[in-house]
Order: structure tokens, then C-alpha cells, then sequence
């Protein structure tokens, strides 16, 4: 693995690397280093971190009660960088790499907590049996203009027209063009980050767009994902304005989401288990919705981890409130596309552009794979707009933690210390969140109560 590596480095003239871990709320966190103390420290296992970052809140806190699992000594975690990861950084003056990296603990284990191990964990499971799921992104995200106070709201930018969106503009093409230079920078730093991403649109939202990602391996789109986050917010800068990836950002505008595609096929014969030979829905398919329509609601927070991921989830606002599901039916939870036997796909459309990458897709995927193991079977498919029915997911941070810390089939699978280290990070936000006064109160109801 060193000698690849170096190799890659080498051919580039790389004169610094960065070396990233995704912590629990998908913030990349790490080291940078000059390219030859990099490599040194492959063969040497010098490149360490404190276990700590795995723990650390959005707001930089760290939750109480977890020594059992992070020692308060905070013991260094050793990063074994992943050679799969390695891509150029755009936009460096110093010719730089990202490359992601795994934890350790000091006798080879690894750091079971870690969002990407998650993933790995789940991956494993279907690489057992022998399936090999396929998943493919859609990630929005809005252009504001800049913020430098945070009691002010969020407003669109002006674009090369020298106005703002002001309406909806679904699929606008114009609208696309008003901010063709921020996106052809990012399609260039992309390109050269080798990043697979497809078709950009313009998304119902003023200036809100949205990328799709070309299918593939769940752990590398997790990967992509995450660094495009990095990228899309350097572009913007670049050009004076913000880019976020908050779930709902704007009061009068939709959320944004990161839907995910996702399909099974059979790892010796590549063949997609979610169709029968003659093209019919096979019993595993129909497995896999159960044991998303039944499990998901209990891990909301593994796909919507913030506060203001409930403010997206709300009816008529183009995100759902249930996990109904139905054919080419935008308003239920889970969408079936339209596609032939072979592109045989499950579209979740709950999981918020908040979400850590690593565990909204291990969320999506375990729900699928406890559904089939244990051969659930689904409800009927809906007709009509789902809207119409019952919300079943919960409507705030607090409700859904509670549903998440007694969902034993899924902790089964991913480990209680991941368990009670997520939910206690989760507990922190959200207490830090809950003593903020708000500018709602202090309006309405400062002088009136």
C-alpha cells in the first residue's frame, strides 16, 4: 500500500497531504502534513489522532457519561488512510491530496464508533451473503448570499443577471445559467478530485440546485459525497457567496434532501436480485421495502441528525412524513422509479443534505437487509399522494432520539457503543439547542404573556 501510494504522489508532485476522518456528524476532521512525513508515517504508524474527534458535538462540546467507550485519558487512534481515497485537491496553491482515512486503536482494532466503519460493518453483512447493494446519491443544496450574522436570515445571491431568485424555479434552465460560472468550477475542481458526479439541475427552491451521482459502491459514494461537500463550499467562497447543505435553510423555501437509489445485485453474476428472471418483483425486493417502512422511523436520526432536519419533513413541502411507498409517487417516503428489470431500484427519499453520507447510507441499507434476513413483508403501494396519510416519522429531534435508543434490531447490527455514543452526542445538540432563546419568542411573546 506505501509503495502505491508514494507512487501516486510522486507522479503528481504532491507536496502536502490531508488526511481526513468523517466524524459523527460527517464534518471531516484530521491532519495535514508534508507529502514525505505522510509517507513515513505509513510504515511507521506515527499519523494518530485522539479518539476524541469520533465524539465531538456539531458545536464542538463533548458529551458527558461515555468514558466506557472513549477513555477520558483520550488514547490516540492510529489512521490507516484508505489508498482507495487518494484524489488531487482542487484549488490549493500548494499541490495537495485528500485522502481518507480509518481509526485504530493502538493493537490493530478498529475503531468500532467511526461512521465509516458503520458503513463497512453493513457492507460486510451483504458481502456474506453474498449481495452486493448499489447506491446512487441526489444531493441539494442552495447558493445564499453571504451571513456574517447569524440572528439575520438567509437570502438568495444575486446571480450574473445582478438579481436574486425570487420564485420557484424547477428545472429552470435560465435559471441554471445565472450561476454557470460557480457551477463549471465545480464541475473543473471535480473533474480533477475525480469525483463520478452526473447531471446538475436547478431545484424547485431560489438557488437551490441539486447533483446526482453516477451509481455505484456504497462506501465510495459515501466517500465522494463527503468531499463534494468540501468542494461545492470552497467554489462558493471563491465566488463571495455560501454554499450550505442545511436541510432547511430558508423558512419560505423547501428543504434540501439527499435521496438515495439504491439496488441489489448478486456479487458472482452481478444479476439484480430485486427482479425475478421473467421481470417481476422478487420476494427479497419486497423484503427490503418492509424493512424500510418498518425500521427506518425508529433511526430517524441516523438520516436526519439535527433540529432542523424535522423542519424539512413537513406535508406539501416536497419532503415526505411517512414512509408510505409506491410507484413513480414523489410524495411517499420510498419511490420506485420507473426502470427496466435490470435498473430495478428503491429510491429513499427521507434522508436530509445534513446527514453524515456514511450513516444515512448504513441507515438505508441495514433497515433493507434486517427486512430481508427476516423476510418481512410490506404494505400495500400507495395510490395517490401519500400526504393524505398518517405521518409516521416523528416531527422532532427529541421524539426521534427516543425511538432511535429502542430500536434493538437495528443496535443488534451496528454495536451499542455506536448506539450510545451517537445518542449522546445527538442529546448534547440537542440540549445546547433548547437554552438559545429564540428571536420567535422574544417577538411573540416578550410583552404578551
Amino acid at each position: 500500500m506505501s509503495a502505491e501510494i508514494a507512487n501516486w504522489i510522486s507522479e503528481r508532485g504532491i507536496s502536502e497531504v490531508e488526511c481526513i476522518v468523517p466524524d459523527m456528524n460527517g464534518i471531516q476532521r484530521g491532519k495535514v502534513l508534508p507529502a514525505g512525513k505522510f509517507l513515513k508515517s505509513l510504515t511507521d504508524q506515527t499519523l494518530r489522532i485522539p479518539g476524541s474527534v469520533f465524539t465531538v458535538t456539531v458545536t464542538g462540546e463533548y458529551p458527558d457519561d461515555i468514558n466506557n467507550i472513549i477513555p477520558d485519558y483520550d488514547p490516540d487512534m492510529v489512521l490507516v488512510p484508505d489508498p482507495a481515497t487518494i484524489r488531487e485537491a482542487p484549488g490549493f496553491r500548494t499541490p495537495t491530496a485528500y485522502v481518507i482515512a480509518d481509526a485504530f486503536t493502538r493493537d490493530g482494532k478498529p475503531l468500532a464508533i467511526a461512521p465509516r466503519m458503520i458503513l463497512k460493518k453493513v457492507l460486510h453483512l451483504f458481502e456474506r451473503r453474498g449481495w452486493k447493494p448499489v447506491i446512487a446519491p441526489e444531493l441539494e443544496f442552495y447558493l445564499v448570499s453571504k451571513n456574517l450574522d447569524s440572528d439575520f436570515p438567509l437570502t438568495p445571491p444575486v446571480g450574473r443577471s445582478g438579481r436574486s431568485e425570487t420564485a420557484s424555479q424547477p428545472y429552470g434552465l435560465e435559471a441554471l445559467g445565472e450561476f454557470e460560472d460557480i457551477i463549471e468550477h465545480i464541475y473543473d475542481f471535480c473533474e480533477k478530485a475525480e469525483l463520478n458526479i452526473d447531471t446538475m439541475i436547478h431545484e424547485s427552491g431560489a438557488a437551490q440546485l441539486e447533483i446526482n451521482f453516477v451509481h455505484g459502491d456504497p462506501l465510495a459514494l459515501a466517500d465522494q459525497v463527503l468531499l463534494f461537500k468540501r468542494i461545492v463550499r470552497q467554489v462558493a467562497l471563491e465566488h463571495g457567496v455560501y454554499a450550505t447543505f442545511l436541510a432547511k435553510p430558508m423558512s419560505d423555501q423547501p428543504g434540501s434532501s439527499m435521496h438515495i437509489h439504491q439496488s441489489l445485485l448478486d456479487a458472482d453474476t452481478a444479476r439484480n436480485l430485486f427482479t425475478t428472471p421473467n421481470g417481476r418483483d422478487s420476494a427479497l425486493f419486497r423484503s427490503y421495502i418492509a424493512g424500510l417502512v418498518r425500521l427506518l422511523p425508529q433511526i430517524t436520526p441516523m438520516f436526519a441528525p439535527n433540529v432542523n432536519s424535522f423542519r424539512r419533513m413537513r406535508p406539501d413541502s416536497d419532503a415526505p412524513i411517512n414512509v408510505q411507498w409506491g410507484s413513480d409517487n414523489r410524495s411517499c417516503g420510498l419511490r420506485i422509479p420507473v426502470s427496466d428489470a435490470k435498473n430495478r431500484r428503491i429510491e429513499n427519499r427521507l434522508p436530509g443534505a445534513d446527514s453524515n453520507p456514511y450513516l444515512a447510507i448504513a441507515a438505508s441499507l441495514i433497515c433493507g437487509y434486517v427486512g430481508m434476513t427476516e423476510r418481512m413483508q410490506p404494505p400495500k403501494s400507495l395510490q395517490g399522494s401519500a400526504y393524505n396519510r398518517a405521518r409516521t416519522l416523528p416531527r422532532t429531534l427529541e421524539s426521534a432520539l427516543d425511538r432511535f435508543s429502542h430500536c434493538k434490531a437495528v443496535r443488534n447490527h451496528l454495536g451499542e457503543d455506536f448506539f450510545d455514543v451517537f445518542y449522546a452526542i445527538k442529546e448534547s445538540e440537542l440540549f445546547a439547542y433548547q437554552s438559545v432563546i429564540s428571536s420567535w419568542e422574544r417577538e411573540h411573546l416578550l410583552l404578551r404573556v
